[in-house]
């Protein structure tokens, strides 16, 4: 994913950001309020001038273009041992910039960050092991249906479900309607890494009630990278200390979750989590385009198409669940 989307990070509590998976909120299982009084975000001057749009848009090119950088390695290391690479060099980084106590924490702390670091290892196993086999246009989109299903049953509203029917006609647009021109293997496992990001949103939420900052965000990267070790050595062994491999897996680790990661916490502290939520929806056409232009993976009018109508889709559910928070609001 995921981190690939499979590429993907700290608390989101509300469905309506849920259906554009894991955002790098603040980890406190809440809203980040707003910014210094200047306005500012807080980073640096020249990242500040994007603007909070300009910098969730990074991050999320950031990410897809990391997962097409992914795909190149793999023929070096393997998935797993991309996945290796990628989870052990974010967290060592990680743990340097968070620096987590590791004192004062219940048994229900710990148990709650490693369950989050064992879900965010599956979750980035299985998308790697989709990009394997399918190219990463599609298997985005079918990843993000994970989130999709979250948002319709968290809300439970008649009109979710209509999202829910165009998604599900997107998806079969994209399959062909038997998925004849996609791996079987590869779908299943995108479906699967779908389902491992809903569960990482659920995760990801308790986490950032029970750990301050990004400190257990960075505590299950680190239980994630200790889980995928052994796969990674088991598969790719010596591999994993090519100089020139680990460079290209420290580069993955940087644009899939340090930097996508940075950027968005720098603006959600001014951005609505209802705008961050529409914008992380676009990311299947994002990695389409990062698909064509680094692994020139081209997609048919009906791939294209179907990859359209998951995005509107999820938008639609984001909008949905926003406008039913605002009558509540009003109510209240």
């Amino acid at each position: 994913m995921n981190i690939p989307s499979a590429d993907r990070s700290p608390s989101v509590t509300d469905p309506a950001a849920a259906v554009a998976g894991p955002a790098p909120v603040s980890d406190t299982g809440a809203d980040p309020g707003p910014g210094p009084a200047d306005g500012s975000t807080g980073g640096p001057r020249g990242i500040r001038a994007l603007g909070p749009v300009g910098l969730v848009l990074a991050g999320g090119i950031s990410v897809q273009f990391g997962g097409a950088l992914a795909v190149t390695l793999m023929p070096r290391t393997g998935a797993l041992g991309v996945v290796t690479l990628r989870l052990v060099v974010a967290a060592i980084v990680m743990l340097v910039v968070c620096r987590p106590k590791l004192r004062g924490h219940s048994r229900v702390d710990w148990s709650t960050v490693v369950v989050f670091g064992i879900t965010m290892a599956a979750m980035n196993g299985l998308f790697y092991q989709s990009v394997a086999r399918i190219p990463l246009g599609p298997a985005v989109t079918l990843e993000v249906l994970g989130p999709l299903v979250l948002s319709v049953v968290a809300s439970r509203r008649a009109l979710n479900f209509v999202w829910a029917g165009l998604a599900l006609g997107g998806v079969f647009l994209l399959g062909g309607g038997g998925f004849d021109s996609l791996d079987p293997v590869g779908v299943a496992f995108a479906l699967s890494a779908g389902a491992m990001w809903a569960a990482y949103i659920v995760f990801s939420a308790r986490t950032g009630r029970r750990f301050p900052q990004a400190d257990g965000l960075a505590l299950a990267m680190a239980v994630a990278a200790v889980l995928f070790l052994p796969l990674g050595l088991v598969e790719s062994g010596t591999k994993l200390l090519d100089p020139t491999t680990i460079a290209l897996g420290s580069a993955v680790a940087v644009l899939s979750s340090v930097l996508p990661y940075t950027l968005e916490l720098l603006a959600l502290r001014r951005l609505p989590a209802s705008t961050f939520a529409v914008l992380m929806s676009l990311e299947p056409a994002v990695a389409s385009i990062a698909g064509f232009l680094v692994l020139s993976q081209t997609l048919s009018m009906t791939e294209a198409l179907a990859i359209t109508l998951v995005i509107a889709a999820s938008m639609g559910a984001v909008r949905t669940q926003v406008g039913r928070g605002r009558a509540k609001g009003l109510d209240s």
